[in-house]
């Protein structure tokens, strides 16, 4: 029992490592593919960075959640966790439901209209 419960502990503690590996790596690029759109004078290139911050730290708030109930509901079993967990998730979800509303202009649960470009063609 105790090696299942190190294994889910190293499953919870891997999936946040990858969440920060994509921040670093989406952070990296979004910043490399936001001064090249400076340089070369893009239109709405800030718009454009904005956008894919904020697609990755929906992305990072799915995995931050994950490893959260991972660890809460396996490895520390307290009321005081689980409250503690519930509140985490409330905050991050309504961080995430910002962002989308920020990034795509529209609610999560809406459903999303097809955009001019795409109907003109």
């Amino acid at each position: 029992m105790e090696t299942i419960k190190q294994l889910i502990e190293w499953s919870a503690t891997g999936i946040e490592l990858l969440g920060v590996l994509i921040i670093v790596l989406a952070t990296a690029f979004g910043t490399v593919q936001f001064i090249y759109h400076l340089a070369t004078q893009v239109d709405g290139s800030f718009k454009k960075f904005k956008v894919h911050m904020g697609k990755m730290l929906i992305l990072i708030l799915e995995f931050l959640v994950a490893s959260d109930i991972i660890r809460t509901i396996v490895i520390d079993q307290t009321i005081q966790s689980v409250a503690i967990l519930g509140l985490l998730v409330l905050i991050r979800t309504f961080l995430s439901w910002s962002l989308t509303v920020e990034v795509e202009g529209r609610w999560p649960w809406s459903k999303e209209e097809p955009r001019l470009e795409e109907t003109a063609q």
